[in-house]
């Protein structure tokens, strides 16, 4: 039985990272998402208040964090701004298949130059014809004796332009699908590799998103990452342990949604009486708040689980897709209660809305998330 009440540390991670948020991120968020800046100053005083890398295990020199506690840290930042969010979640998605399939060797040099201070990582998958269906990749390798020679073109790369060093997914020549597929690391300096434009986003302006280029990189097997061929299933376990962050951070963007849609619907009058006090209003404020405190327990359930070792990928689905459907509409609902207002700058939540479109799209889309779960349901038929 699922128990809601979080300890002690839980509870005080809770208000460190809530207080971050507020203190650091907010003042700052709508200038970083004017300018499309790198939150660069935010995250170095996240690394150093324990915000940062937060599921590196302890073995590791981490916090070991559990993925329930890293989900409620993210709300709060995502609370904040989600392009922050997704900044510091990117370094941790480049973090898990390390932990996930890494050796000793590989967690003390890459994860270790996370703890040492505060770098960036980028956990490159995604390419121009191949984004939700990863088995599609055509970066490709060839071997010759125990040196890899990788290939290929990675695109919408969170933290690419930034990273120190890349976790990234390549095809044997010759192989197809989810066949052949390898997981390597390497350092951002390796010969060969280089760093496409920066691209000007929508929403999330804040997180640095560029392709990442390989161009007949030599690797040696000192960079592979679990055994060679095993690359896919690697991919789809990180995936299943990273979707629940993406519901936390859904979760952050309807809750300020909510907070700053009450506090105007209070304020605001029309025909003589705030609206809060129109039935229209008050529907959308409620459907705000049931979408928040689903969202929150479906990622609670898949946080927990994940956490107790039975990694339920169905669960992270429901919680991934329902999230970032919900967020996106709480987001436009919210601009909707603040009516022209809303529609400008002046208050947050056109970001908010900007900000939440992405959630529908990256880490597995939502049509893709409902084929995931579709399939599920046909199967226990």
């Amino acid at each position: 039985m699922i128990s809601f009440d979080l300890s002690e540390e839980q509870n005080a991670l809770v208000q460190t990272a809530r207080d971050f948020a507020r203190n650091e991120i907010i003042p700052v968020a709508a200038d970083l998402d004017e300018k499309g800046e790198f939150p660069r100053a935010i995250c170095e005083k996240a690394w150093e208040t324990g915000l940062l890398n937060c599921e590196v295990p302890e073995a590791d020199g981490g916090l070991g964090l559990s993925c329930l506690s890293h989900c409620l840290l993210l709300e709060e930042i995502s609370f904040g701004c989600t392009g922050v969010n997704t900044t510091m979640a990117g370094n941790s998605l480049a973090s898990m298949p390390l932990i996930l399939a890494g050796t000793a060797e590989q967690k003390k040099t890459y994860l270790g130059r996370l703890l040492e201070k505060p770098l960036f990582a980028a956990y490159a998958c995604s390419e121009p014809d191949a984004g939700s269906d990863v088995a599609g990749m055509k970066s490709r390798y060839r071997k010759v004796g125990d040196r890899f020679f990788l290939t290929g073109q990675k695109r919408w790369i969170t933290n690419g332009g930034v990273a120190d060093f890349y976790v990234t997914f390549a095809r044997a020549e010759g192989t197809d699908r989810h066949k052949g597929i390898t997981c390597f690391v390497l350092p951002r300096d390796t010969k060969g590799v280089s760093v496409g434009k920066k691209e000007n986003k929508m929403g999330q302006r804040a997180s640095n998103t560029t392709d990442v280029l390989f161009e007949d990189v030599e690797l040696g097997p000192e960079h592979v990452v679990g055994k060679e061929g095993e690359g896919f299933k690697i991919a789809m376990r990180t995936f299943d342990r990273t979707r629940p962050w993406i519901a936390a951070g859904a979760a952050g963007i309807m809750r300020r949604a909510l907070e700053e849609s009450r506090a105007y619907a209070l304020e605001r009058k029309t025909f003589g009486v705030p609206i809060a006090q129109h039935q229209a209003v008050q529907f959308m404020l409620a459907d705000m708040a049931i979408a928040y405190e689903a969202t929150r327990l479906l990622y609670q359930k898949a946080a927990v689980a994940i956490d107790s070792g039975q990694v339920d990928s169905i669960v992270s689905s429901y919680a991934k897709a329902f999230g970032a459907d919900a967020a996106m509409q709480v987001a436009t609902d919210a601009v909707q209660i603040f009516g022209g207002y809303g529609y400008t700058k002046e208050y947050p939540v056109e970001k908010l809305m900007r900000d939440a479109k992405l959630l529908q799209i990256y880490e597995g889309t939502s049509q893709i998330q409902r084929m995931v779960i579709a399939r599920n349901v046909l199967g226990a038929r």
